[in-house]
């Protein structure tokens, strides 16, 4: 079965082709259908949402039914592909939380095989293999039938795609084009090439390289007039001239530049301006690139990296180390950012840091994936711009391949070398100038891509950028980046209306947003923190509100809030949350992966050695030194309160737990958590924070969607009392664990629990039928213990009917059952209720001996929000009544935190 997306739809299967000789096609007749298929072969092997796909469906406004209509569609694509692929098609589309997956074969889907087709031509380019560059590229442009599902309406997830492949597409043609200008095809080029120049008439690089065929063919004054047809569309319509690039080339046209003539001669790729070249900067650049695929400058950007496209080599350019590009804008330093927002401490660390760096020094910015460590390196090299008056410089590590430099390295190092210091730039007394000169090295992946740049540089200040910090370079000094501070999210409303920035006058890419209503501080901290208060995943959730003008910030968050759809939330156009933290995630060893996924079982929220011993089924010690190799890497946070799972990069180690780990894997690893955290929780009762409370909620639901029945109890009855809100629905699934496992005392607990919340929400005979159950199956089980609760629960319906005598009854064979040893929570609340009762029918004093005993048995329980509740009932029994009849006169706390209103005429 195989599947074509570059145009039509297609999907053909193992029938035989028919009488004209074409493959039968089984792709779907529907427009829904198609756009259900199209989605999840865009996104091939990943878990697709339900809720992107009722987005792609349905843009605008989805129905009601869009999660019934989105089931139908898909059980209708199942029989589809099953028709195509009998053996093997129906189980190709399973369901897999928090929706659906679509596996196939890598060379299944015409665009992957194009992605890889021009993937490794790109690396051949590089490598200056130009007739496999060419004949690749060529192979996986033929793939192409017409524009991207050209058949099927495109929805937020298509209409990227669609762009992105678009792009991927021109510039496969490029390097194509380059490569056979390389082998001296330029005859067989021009028609093409002028072609290309008619539809696209602000490409600057095909003008160029029609110029460069044209003049290769005796043809110079055509190719001038190239030129000089683009500077005209280029400044009647943007205002702009043409870059450095096309004008250089159209001044050694005018030259008569005999190097241009020659196919894969270096000379002709040499722009003017660029040097002579050093030796030391090609030593440098070849010592660094050593051991690489044929002793080249590295193989090509790794995937998803969006860096400035490569030089022009329309010229004929070797792409090995010490070939500089032709490019002007090689080694350029990025622009400031617009929309450069917060991080103020950080800045001023950094800034201080370069600015009194001696020559020859490093500094790195490090930190977690998305952090902004570019941003703000970059914007730090433009604020010390006085300190560096020779010029600031960047290189991204990240176009070169494992520990090489990218091929435009030589000529940046040769820019850098003459006012860096460099050989025989001494002065004659020997003493040591100050650094002139700032070189950013963005991507850094390990200091083996560094050291052997340092001797050629040690009249520059380096400024490094990587997740990790790069050990072992003497005297570096770094700046660890995380998420953005809870008071830094108050004032990211900038980036939502386009009006970020610290530079006044200047708006964000999004600057035709309007705020909106309710796009305010709170909102927007709320969306923050959804995000992990990442700034690259804040960023994308902005260019998703300005991509929807029918989105509003609520929509926004409200989407952000499922967790198993959130990375698809953060997703538009080039910027993928997703695609950057696996880029961290695959960069690591399969240990280290394997250890990230399992500690997302644990809750969210700090954990220690101890609780990662149990994910990881190590030993304390051997789960601490696995916790630092993940900090290292940037998967793990880690201070002095212990280490936790970013928020984003928890919800990732979700899905990949998920798709990489078998069942039982899983299920095993959960099992020891679950019992972990209840096992600590009991021996700590009643000293529960929130936090700690959540974690057991979530604890007990991953138990009870493993099976795990007995343990979804025990984490229930570890709440001790704290109720979540979600509490009647976290108590239903405790109770039905209870009854797989025929476990009646436990089912009467969670029967008397549901009891209490359904009477705290004055569903009075609701609370009446589950307290009675409660109490009957605790005597069949012969829990005497919970019998008596259970009585305590009705005793309390009968007060607040004000049937004290009915009341008094159910409560003294419950205080006495109570007063047995290891019962002091159960008595706890008898004796609350029996204070009520003295205070509604016996008068204060009574009720102030009762309140005593509750104090009493609150600091035997260690539990300190009931110790507070005993001494504020007390105090209000030793206060003069207020006067005055209205509620506030009557209201009693009945339990901490909750107050009832008496009626008319029962005494308070």
């Amino acid at each position: 079965m195989r599947f074509g997306i570059l145009g039509p739809l297609e999907v053909t299967g193992a029938a035989a082709p028919t009488d004209g000789g074409r493959e039968p096609s089984y792709a779907p007749q529907a427009a829904k259908l198609r756009v259900v298929l199209g989605t999840l072969l865009i996104r091939a092997n990943e878990v697709v949402s339900v809720e992107s796909l009722i987005d792609e469906l349905w843009p605008d406004a989805p129905p009601r039914t869009a999660t019934t209509t989105l089931q139908v569609y898909v059980s209708h694509l199942r029989k589809t592909l099953q028709s195509a692929d009998p053996d093997n098609g129906r189980e190709a589309l399973v369901t897999r939380r928090p929706g659906y997956l679509l596996r196939v074969g890598a060379d299944a889907v015409d665009a992957l095989a194009f992605e890889d087709l021009s993937r490794r031509g790109h690396q051949a380019l590089q490598a200056s293999d130009f007739a496999a560059a060419a004949d690749l590229n060529r192979r996986a442009l033929a793939l192409w039938r017409g524009p991207l599902l050209s058949d099927t309406p495109h929805g937020p997830v298509l209409e990227g795609a669609a762009v992105r492949l678009a792009e991927a597409r021109t510039s496969a043609l490029d390097e194509r084009i380059r490569a056979e200008l390389h082998l001296g095809l330029h005859r067989e080029l021009v028609a093409e090439l002028q072609e290309l120049v008619a539809e696209h008439r602000m490409h600057e690089e095909f003008h160029t390289h029609l110029m460069v065929a044209l003049y290769r063919c005796g043809r110079q004054a055509e190719a001038l007039r190239v030129f000089t047809t683009l500077r005209q569309t280029l400044v009647e319509e943007l205002g702009i001239e043409p870059g450095p690039a096309s004008t250089r080339l159209q001044r050694r046209i005018l030259e008569g530049d005999p190097a241009l003539t020659r196919a894969g001669g270096r000379g002709a790729v040499r722009g003017a301006g660029a040097g002579t070249g050093t030796t030391a900067a090609k030593t440098a650049a070849t010592a660094a690139t050593a051991g690489t695929p044929g002793g080249t400058g590295g193989t090509g950007r790794s995937p998803g990296h969006d860096g400035p496209p490569a030089a022009a080599a329309a010229a004929g350019t070797g792409a090995g180390a010490g070939a500089p590009g032709w490019s002007a804008e090689s080694g350029a330093l990025p622009a400031a950012d617009p929309c450069f927002t917060g991080r103020t401490e950080e800045l001023d660390r950094l800034e201080r840091m370069v600015r009194s760096a001696p020559a020859g020094g490093c500094v790195a910015v490090t930190g977690m994936p998305g952090a902004g460590k570019t941003a703000l390196a970059v914007e730090a090299a433009h604020r010390v711009a006085d300190a560096f008056p020779d010029g600031r410089l960047y290189l991204d590590l990240r176009d070169g391949a494992g520990t090489g430099l990218p091929s435009d390295a030589g000529s940046v190092l040769e820019r850098l070398l003459p006012a860096s210091a460099g050989p025989g730039a001494a002065p004659a007394d020997g003493a040591p100038q100050a650094p002139r000169v700032l070189l950013v090295l963005d991507g850094v992946g390990s200091e083996t891509q560094v050291r052997p740049l340092l001797p050629a540089l040690r009249g520059a200040v380096v400024l490094l950028v990587a997740r990790r910090v790069p050990a072992g370079l003497p005297g570096l000094r770094s700046v660890l980046l995380g998420p953005w501070r809870p008071d830094e999210a108050q004032r990211l409303v900038g980036l939502f209306t386009g009006r970020a920035g610290t530079r006044p006058g200047t708006l964000g890419a999004a600057a035709a947003l309007d705020a909106g209503p309710g796009l305010g501080p709170d909102t927007v901290a709320e969306v923050a923190e959804l995000c992990g208060r990442l700034p690259l995943a804040v960023r994308t959730a902005a260019a998703q509100l300005a991509a929807r003008p029918h989105w509003t910030a609520a929509v926004l968050a409200d989407r952000l809030r499922d967790e198993g759809g959130r990375l698809d939330v953060l997703r538009t156009g080039d910027l993928d949350v997703r695609a950057r933290l696996l880029d961290a995630y695959a960069a690591c060893p399969e240990p280290q992966r394997r250890a990230f996924r399992l500690l997302s079982l644990l809750p969210p929220g700090r954990f220690g050695a101890r609780q990662a011993a149990a994910a990881l089924d190590l030993t304390e010690a051997r789960a601490s030194a696995a916790l630092e190799s993940l900090a290292d890497e940037r998967l793990v946070a880690v201070d002095r309160d212990g280490c936790h799972l970013p928020e984003l990069l928890r919800l990732l180690a979700v899905e990949r737990l998920a798709l990489e780990d078998p069942p039982e894997v899983v299920r095993a690893a959960a099992e020891r958590v679950c019992r972990a955290y209840a096992a600590a929780a009991a021996a700590q009762p009643g000293r529960m924070s929130d936090s700690g409370a959540r974690g057991l909620v979530r604890l007990a639901r991953t138990a009870y969607g493993a099976g795990l029945w007995a343990l979804a109890v025990r984490l229930t009855d570890a709440l001790g009392g704290w109720v979540p809100d979600d509490g009647e629905a976290v108590y239903a699934l405790a109770l039905d664990a209870a009854r797989r496992c025929a476990d009646r005392s436990a089912q009467a607990r969670m029967r008397r629990s549901l009891g209490e919340l359904a009477w705290q929400y004055r569903r009075v005979e609701r609370a009446h039928e589950l307290f009675s159950g409660a109490l009957e199956l605790a005597r069949e089980a012969g829990d005497e213990e919970e019998a008596a609760r259970a009585q305590v629960g009705l005793a309390e319906l009968r007060l607040d009917a004000g049937e004290w005598a009915a009341a008094a009854a159910l409560l003294e064979p419950a205080l006495a059952a109570l007063s047995a040893p290891g019962r002091t929570r159960g008595r706890y609340e008898a004796s609350r209720a029996r204070a009520l009762l003295a205070l509604a029918h016996e008068g204060p004093e009574s009720a102030r001996a009762w309140f005593g005993e509750c104090l009493e048995l609150a600091g035997a329980l260690r539990d300190q929000r009931l110790e507070v509740y005993a001494l504020r009932s007390l105090r209000a029994l030793s206060l003069p009544p207020e006067g005055g009849s209205g509620p506030a006169a009557r209201a009693v706390e009945i339990r901490p935190g909750l107050w009832r209103i008496h009626p008319a005429g029962v005494p308070t």
